[in-house]
């Protein structure tokens, strides 16, 4: 089907014209007499062909460009048949510690130690391109929390989002109930059954304005569910000593972290090395999507380039007509052009019988 995405632009078809009545003439601000006129009147000869042309058609060529502009304007577009788009899964945040202790070396991934935000990147990011049919965001969060990735279907840009993320880009320490305030800002205004925020981290809230209980009290009465991760492995049994000799696992709050699952009916886990994260996993796969209101989206193919193309191509033959009044093109602009009669058919038809007579 096809349709002008802004129709309303043709509205500004009378433009011109009116800025004609409008706009006071423009005054050259040359002497009405001039000397030297021998080259205009060259000029003014070699234009007389088109100057002998009805007004209406002198004006037709820019009024056909005005035309031309106006509907590459409106956007026309070819519209595709409506297909639905899933749209029956969860609104999903996952908010990332990315503090100094996530760079931690005490896990490991496929036989070779790795920090903690490294194996978060690899099971996370698989976690998060399975989920189809949900909308998943990214929130990075340090001294401060930053949305990364709004909620979207977009699922692999979010990965490549969670890979890309670095230690400290949002600070060394750890605000828990800041990432837990930005993910209910976010998560509001979504349907109150599909409200899931999973929250990654490996320290105590250290940081922030919100207290991470407050925070967890208000995401419980707007119905956001929160997963806490406290990741890190056990200080008895890491033999890995971080700065100053100390591990950074004894850092974990984890009854802080359990309260907050408990506030918002979600549920805490300890993931101690990368079995246990993917078991966890597993069991975050199991969410139960949420029906919603099933939407319908159509592909749009943009034609705005054909009606563009033209305006430039006629440009171009406009200002070959000004510059170069010799050019082969300007017979297009000649009044014997557009003006030359067509021969009488009966003209010819006797001069056949007379030839046909000799």
């Amino acid at each position: 089907m096809f349709e002008f995405a802004w129709p309303w632009i043709f509205a500004l078809l009378p433009l011109p014209w009116l800025l004609r009545v409008l706009l006071p003439v423009a005054d050259s601000g040359e002497p009405a007499l001039k000397v030297s006129f021998l080259s205009d009147l060259e000029g003014l000869a070699k234009r007389r062909a088109r100057a002998n042309l009805p007004a209406w058609r002198q004006q037709a060529p820019f009024i056909l460009l005005w035309l031309l502009l106006l509907v590459a304007a409106a956007r026309p577009q070819w519209l595709g048949e409506p297909l639905p788009v899933a749209a029956s899964g969860r609104d999903l945040l996952v908010a990332v510690d990315v503090s100094g202790s996530m760079d931690f070396p005490d896990m490991q991934w496929q036989d070779e130690d790795v920090s903690r935000l490294n194996l978060v990147q690899h099971l996370l990011g698989d976690f998060l391109e399975s989920r189809e049919g949900d909308r998943v965001g990214l929130i990075l969060f340090g001294s401060k929390a930053y949305l990364q990735a709004p909620l979207t279907f977009d699922r692999h840009t979010v990965r490549v989002w969670l890979d890309e993320a670095k230690i400290g880009i949002a600070g060394k320490n750890t605000a828990i109930g800041d990432a837990i305030g930005l993910a209910l800002k976010r998560l509001r205004q979504r349907p109150a059954q599909s409200r899931v925020l999973i929250l990654v981290t490996d320290g105590a809230n250290n940081g922030g304005e919100i207290d991470p209980l407050t925070a967890a009290r208000l995401a419980a009465e707007e119905g956001v569910k929160i997963y806490p991760i406290g990741i890190g492995a056990d200080p008895e049994q890491s033999g890995t000593l971080g700065f100053l000799g100390l591990n950074p696992s004894l850092d974990l709050d984890e009854p802080a972290l359990k309260a907050i699952a408990e506030a918002t009916g979600g549920r805490y886990f300890r993931a101690r090395d990368s079995q246990e994260l993917q078991a966890i996993k597993d069991t975050l796969d199991q969410l139960e999507p949420v029906a919603q209101q099933p939407t319908q989206a159509r592909s749009a193919q943009a034609l705005y380039s054909w009606p563009l193309a033209a305006a430039l191509l006629l440009s171009m033959l406009l200002v070959v007509r000004e510059r170069w009044p010799e050019h082969p093109l300007q017979r297009f602009f000649t009044r014997e052009r557009f003006l030359q009669p067509l021969p009488d058919w009966r003209e010819r038809l006797k001069r056949l019988r007379l030839r046909r007579r000799r």
